[in-house]
């Protein structure tokens, strides 16, 4: 079973091209950092602070193009960690379907912000047993 999660911190560096998004448990106290980009790391900070850009981001059009073809955002779950690289899925409900689109989970947490409200957070177990290193 998933868990639920929320952003609890973003690091941006000047220093250093890896950035770094840390998810925290809803109702735990586990927490793990993700490595991002920098341009994913300033969406998602844009975007928890409420910044409008005067024209849409990259994310801001993903968004824009499946609720114009009638698709509803319904959660991120990051699923699988391989080699030290989180994998995760943006999952889109269209026509009665629950349709699963791989992402990487900078990007689906950038979108998960972008949308209003903010998209649910999960983490499969194993992800968070293979973080602690159980």
């Amino acid at each position: 079973m998933p868990v639920a999660m929320e952003l609890s911190r973003i690091i941006i560096s000047e220093v250093t091209s890896e950035q770094v998004i840390w998810l925290k448990e809803i109702e735990g106290e586990r927490t793990f950092p993700i490595l991002i980009g920098i341009f994913e790391a300033t969406s998602i900070d844009r975007r928890v602070k409420s910044f409008e850009a005067p024209r849409p981001l990259t994310h801001d059009l993903l968004v824009n193009s499946v609720e114009h073809l009638g698709g509803e955002f319904q959660d991120v779950i990051i699923s699988s960690l391989k080699d030290h690289t989180y994998y995760a899925v943006l999952r889109v409900r269209q026509d009665g379907e629950l349709i699963e689109i791989d992402a990487r989970p900078s990007d689906a947490i950038a979108v998960a912000v972008t949308c209003d409200p903010h998209l649910p957070i999960y983490v499969s177990e194993d992800v968070l047993r293979d973080v602690a290193g159980e």
